[in-house]
């Protein structure tokens, strides 16, 4: 697919990975006037006719759908419910009306969290559906694999040309630093930096350390959505990421020496872990639309506490 002939909606395009999406397609070639990012003031995208308006409005030829309601394991905890409705509610109204309008390609971004709790490590996406999500995000990992279900369904009926990317856990500068709803990296990087900051002897971790992550620079992740968008036409999901994992208490202590801070980390394991393991097979990914990640771990992690450094101090209030 030639993006620079398209007209692309990009939902959650003024997120932390919409916006290096859009520099993404920037350096594709498509000019911005052919990129439209729908705003919550503008359109509710959990409402059919706000939906519907927006393909009316934008007249969009590719969707690219990142918008979500999303965060990290107190988040998930905490409004269980609405992350399902949210984004069930989201895709659902997405797909059925980029049926009616016709659309050339709905690009829909899926969830790690959709994986079975004990998924064989490396992931493959043949394991998908060999169990039940990890406890305390199955709401938000179901309600994004059931879209999948649903363009596959809408692909056989219909016709509609629908593509499902699985990335793993993002980080980078620009990520979302609100304890309240923030991913692991940048919540310990926050941590971190406060207590070096004002002198704290220690700064607790939830869990027991020993659960594995894998994590995807959100360059690397904007790079591969824009691949993904011109070269795979496929039914099948495919797994975005890295393809290494690490220890959570392996991650706390890079980042504590990154931000310079000396004290203690004290593990809170009365709080869970999430998923035991995670780290994905990128075979699909890189054979289907040549797609590897570049950015080397340590250095995108120093890049992003550079980034939350170097904000105002009012914009680190913001988050308080």
């Amino acid at each position: 697919m030639d993006l620079t002939k398209q007209r692309i909606v990009v939902t959650g395009g003024a997120g932390f990975l919409g916006r290096r999406l859009q520099a993404a397609l920037r350096e594709a070639g498509v000019s911005d006037d052919r990129v439209f990012v729908p705003t919550i003031d503008r359109y509710d995208l959990t409402r059919e006719a706000d939906v519907e308006r927006m393909y009316a409005d934008t007249r969009p030829t590719v969707v690219i759908h990142l918008a979500a309601e999303v965060g990290g394991i107190g988040a998930n905890r905490a409004s269980p419910g609405r992350f399902f409705y949210a984004n069930m509610a989201m895709g659902l109204h997405l797909i059925e009306h980029a049926r009616r309008a016709g659309l050339a390609k709905f690009v829909q971004i899926g969830t790690i969290c959709a994986y079975p709790k004990f998924t064989p490590v490396p992931f493959r996406e043949e394991e998908l559906w060999n169990g039940y999500p990890e406890e305390t995000n199955a709401p938000y990992g179901i309600a994004k694999k059931a879209l999948l279900v649903m363009l596959q369904a809408y692909r056989q009926q219909y016709g509609l040309n629908g593509i499902y990317l699985l990335p793993v856990n993002l980080y980078g500068p620009g990520d979302n630093f609100d304890p309240r709803t923030s991913h692991v990296i940048p919540a310990l990087i926050r941590k971190f930096v406060e207590a070096r900051d004002s002198g704290e002897p220690q700064v607790v971790v939830w869990g027991t350390g020993t659960a594995s992550r894998e994590f995807l620079h959100v360059d690397d992740c904007a790079r591969a959505i824009v691949l993904a968008t011109q070269r795979y036409d496929g039914p099948e999901p495919v797994n975005v990421g890295a393809g290494f994992e690490i220890s959570i208490r392996d991650l706390a202590e890079k980042i504590r020496d990154l931000t310079g801070y000396t004290g203690r980390i004290v593990w809170d394991t009365t709080k869970p872990d999430g998923q035991p393991r995670r780290c994905l097979d990128t075979t699909r990914a890189a054979e289907l639309f040549g797609f590897r990640a570049e950015m080397d771990f340590e250095e995108g992690l120093r890049r992003t506490v550079t980034w939350w450094g170097s904000q105002p101090r009012k914009f680190s209030a913001d988050f308080a």
